[in-house]
């Protein structure tokens, strides 16, 4: 971090700042001062994609404040320049870094409702941190970090009521405990002039209290129940007189639904007992076949609720890495960022895909392959190709395999008889007519054309930074030299000194990586760059592929967090036959009796 001053019209306030969305704040208690002495605090910066302009990480209303001071003799001087405002200036890392700067400083104003702690942590939760990490950063007890928390069961009006200051913690706390059926029906007495409504220890005397367990909550069938039920004189409802013999009745129904869920195929059904709660926050909706378990939660007022599909925060981040759930326990620090394992996934997945072109009945067979086991992008759906950043963006439109690949994609497009600007060829709404209008006119061509139809739908639908990618580019055996070099987008997601002075070592030789290893990274950046280049007296070295990137992959050190060599250690454990040297040969396999093809089309040079 390094402080500096910057003028107010290179700031904005950062999407990541925890109060961003909000109208313009009130800044009528801090105004009269920094009218009369400029602003004395460092607000909190980070670049905002230049080194030129910056968004406000934290200080927001320093930077209101500030310009209207400024405007205040812009009617008499319309020439005047305001003051810059001193800026503490972070690195441009990821956006819980500067969510927590941000909400750090607020907590230590102490001027942060729990309302808005909620959204912040909400938003940290879903960046990747978890409660230890939350609690650490804040200096606030887990138990309190939870609590927090908890404020995501509740309905968004009562944390509206909550955030304007019309119920009291205690409330609150107890409505957390709450389904989502019981909170209506307390909102409802909440809203009634002429019904008492329980707060702070009522409330919870009215969520736990008794035993009056009502027959709308039974799982059960109700004429087969041997106990009593009360009703009243209205008839409406009732309750269960006994509740010993309700619960087992009611846990009876409970393990029977249990069964019947594990027979539908999900891998588990867990049973929330009594005293415990569902919090959604911390589960992730996930389909069945990606290990989706059923949640059975069982409250004390009898009520049962099902929650089908989720598992926890931490699984559901495993599951996206591709990685196998195992004990917690907190990893160390990644090799490389997730900016450059996003550079690495996307421009190897554009190499493999643009190779894939040549290699039609592999992309036949894999395409066969997805067919029978699925994939979460065969809907079918492109690859989304998501980039952070636009520098590293332009670094993916503008590489050589993506060039090569769309202009085969506008082919394909044009002999399909579909506009040939279109960003894909597969994706569609599923449309009956539009699969109807299609499939005569790829009956009507050759065999040759139809496989490279094939090979661009697989290459589009192949899921970047998968293992698929992995084991496609060793089958095919993709040199990404031949696709890719360092740019500056690459450079850019490098920050760790260990991996530059082993990068310099590689291009520059061991002698120049020992004798510079003590420098800042951008000197080391430049002796790379040289070499590549071949520019300021340095050899110019060609064909040069970081070991993340390459066919099979490798690490730098054994800190590990690199995805690629994740997945190729899966690919790898795979007992597979070695690559064939010609694997559209047909060699081991018996072709089919189809017609010969009508001529051979290649849709591009």
């Amino acid at each position: 971090m390094k402080l500096d001053f910057i003028p107010l019209d290179r700031l904005q306030v950062s999407p990541v700042n925890m109060r961003s969305g909000k109208k313009p704040p009130d800044i009528a208690d801090i105004l009269p001062s920094v009218r009369a002495r400029g602003v004395l605090v460092p607000i909190l910066v980070r670049p905002n994609g230049s080194d030129t302009t910056f968004e406000i990480v934290a200080g927001r209303r320093r930077w209101f404040t500030a310009s209207a001071v400024h405007a205040e003799p812009l009617a008499a001087d319309p020439a005047a320049v305001a003051e810059p405002l001193p800026c503490a200036i972070i690195e441009a890392g990821d956006h819980a870094a500067a969510l927590e700067a941000s909400l750090i400083e607020k907590i230590a104003q102490l001027d942060a409702p729990e309302v808005t702690q909620w959204e912040s942590f909400t938003r940290l939760v879903k960046e990747g941190r978890d409660i230890e990490d939350i609690s650490a950063t804040f200096g606030l007890p887990e138990l309190a970090v939870r609590r927090i928390l908890a404020l995501g069961n509740l309905l968004p009006r009562i944390r509206q009521l909550y955030a304007a200051e019309k119920l009291d913690r205690a409330t609150i706390r107890h409505l957390t405990l709450a389904s989502k059926r019981q909170q209506k029906d307390w909102l409802a007495l909440y809203d009634s002039a002429d019904v008492y409504c329980p707060t702070g220890h009522q409330l919870k005397a009215w969520l736990f209290g008794g035993a009056s367990i009502p027959v709308k909550h039974a799982l059960f069938d109700i004429a087969s129940y041997p106990g009593q039920i009360v009703t009243d004189l209205l008839g409406d409802g009732g309750y269960f007189a006994d509740s010993a013999q309700f619960w087992a009745a009611q846990n009876e129904a409970i393990e029977h639904r249990r069964a019947a869920n594990l027979s539908e195929g999900w891998t588990n059904a867990v049973i929330v007992g009594l005293g415990e709660h569902f919090s959604a926050w911390e589960y992730e909706k996930t389909p069945k076949r990606k290990g989706g378990r059923v949640y059975i939660d069982v409250r004390s007022t009898g009520e049962v609720a099902f929650h089908e599909g989720y598992v926890t925060g931490k699984e559901a981040r495993r599951i996206a890495r591709g990685e196998t759930p195992a004990a917690d326990s907190k990893p160390p620090r990644p090799e490389i960022t997730s900016t450059m394992q996003c550079y690495i996934d996307l421009h190897r997945h554009a190499a493999v895909r643009a190779d894939l072109l040549g290699h039609s009945g592999t992309a036949l067979r894999l395409m066969v392959a997805h067919a029978i086991g699925g994939s979460h992008l065969w809907r079918v759906s492109p690859d989304p190709r998501t980039a952070r950043g636009d520098a590293l963006a332009e670094s993916i439109e503008t590489a050589p395999a993506e060039v090569v690949f769309d202009t085969q994609r506008r082919a394909v497009l044009g002999v399909l008889g579909l506009d040939p600007d279109a960003a894909e060829v597969t994706g569609g709404n599923g449309d009956d007519w539009n699969v109807s209008r299609l499939f005569p006119r790829l009956l009507d061509l050759p065999d040759a054309v139809v496989m490279e139809v094939i090979a661009v739908v697989m290459g589009e639908t192949l899921a970047s930074g998968s293992a698929v990618v992995e084991a496609l580019g060793i089958q095919i055996g993709t040199d990404m030299a031949r696709h890719w070099q360092a740019d500056d987008a690459f450079f850019e997601a490098i920050r760790d000194r260990e991996i530059l002075v082993a990068i310099t070592a590689e291009v520059a030789g061991d002698m120049i990586a020992e004798a510079n290893k003590a420098e800042k990274t951008k000197v080391l950046k430049a002796i790379i760059r040289n070499h590549l280049d071949g520019a300021d007296g340095r050899a110019n070295v060609d064909g040069w592929v970081p070991r993340w990137m390459r066919f099979a992959p490798s690490a730098y050190t054994a800190r590990g967090g690199v995805g690629t060599v994740r997945a190729y250690a899966k690919v790898a454990a795979i007992e597979t036959p070695a690559p064939d040297p010609n694997p559209d040969s047909g060699a081991n396999t018996t072709p089919l009796a189809l017609p010969a093809p009508e001529a051979d089309l290649p849709l591009a040079a």
